[in-house]
Parts: structure tokens; sequence; C-alpha cells
């Protein structure tokens, strides 16, 4: 016995020795019931840890997503201006027919020249915007700026089969291609 305490209380014979093994007994016990919950205190604070760690690597995750999402759409604009910088048709003074167009709902003009405004109307140039100005450019770049952006190509190949509505009063009539506005 290494407890003085007890072993004064042995001799002076207050406390037998079932008396002594049953309070080793309820130390001992109290010492695990201690020690689990410990174990459960740190595998609760373990397991806070590891949620929190994957939430932060889930975000993580997430903005660097976006950052990619972000870096690719400015290189697919970027390679879309060269597009349309490279291989835009030049207009000079000549160009002094307007052609209206429509963007956004909204009515837009362009200066061409009558050669111009019967390749856009016949299919073989379309129009690209680029910075807030359009562009003529012809229709395999007008083709390959509509793979990588399809609202950066304005009008392209103007034969494609229009969606008509069953209650326009005015579908029966159709509109000329050589019309001026």
């Amino acid at each position: 016995m290494n407890n003085p305490f007890q072993e004064q209380l042995l001799k002076a014979g207050i406390a037998t020795k079932q008396q002594v093994q049953k309070a080793k007994q309820d130390k001992k016990k109290k010492q695990q019931q201690q020690r689990s919950k410990k174990q459960t205190v740190l595998d609760e604070t373990q397991l806070k840890a590891k949620q929190a760690a994957e939430e932060k690597a889930s975000r993580d995750r997430e903005l660097n997503k976006r950052k990619q999402d972000d870096a690719r759409k400015k290189a697919i604009s970027a390679e879309i201006n060269q597009l349309i910088i490279k291989n835009c048709l030049q207009r000079d003074e000549n160009c002094q027919v307007v052609y209206n167009f429509e963007h956004n709902n909204k009515v837009k003009s362009i200066y061409v020249n009558d050669e111009m405004r019967q390749q856009i109307m016949q299919g073989k140039l379309g129009i690209a915007r680029i910075e807030g100005r359009y562009e003529l450019v012809p229709v395999a770049i007008a083709e390959k700026i509509q793979q990588r952006n399809e609202h950066r190509v304005i009008l392209f190949n103007d034969n494609h089969q229009q969606i008509i509505d069953e209650n326009d009063p005015y579908a029966e009539y159709e509109i000329p291609d050589d019309l001026m506005w």
C-alpha cells in the first residue's frame, strides 16, 4: 500500500481492507472516466478541426475554380479580340451606306459600301462586336468567334430561319433584303 493515510486508518482499525479496496476501485473508475471524458473532448475538438479544414479546402477549391474560369474567359475574350482585329474588313470614307441591324433589342448601324452590304445580306460577312464597336469579319472568322462566344457575333449568315410568331399580323409579308431604313 502506497498511501500512508490508508495504512494509518487500517492500523488504527477505523477502516477495513474491503473499504480500502473499494476506495481504490472507486478512484480507478474516476480516473478512467476522466480519461474517457478527456478522450471524447479531444475527439470532438479534432472532429471540429477536421470539419473546419474540410470546409476551408472546399472554399479554396471553389475560389480556385472561379479564378480559373475568369482566366479562361479573359483568354477567350483576348483571342476573339485578336481574331477580329486581324481579320476585320477596313472601312474608309467610301463607306457611306448605313447598314442597320438589331442588337440587344436596339437598332444599331454601321457604315459600309454597297459591295459590303451585299456580302452581308448574302451571308458572306458577319458583324462582330469588339470593345463597344462593330466590325465586319468574313464568315469563317465569324464562325470561329461564334464557337468561342456566341454573344460577340451580332449578325452572321442572315439567311438563317427566323422564328415566326403565330400572332404576328405581318407574318405573311416578306421583308425585302435591299430595304433601306
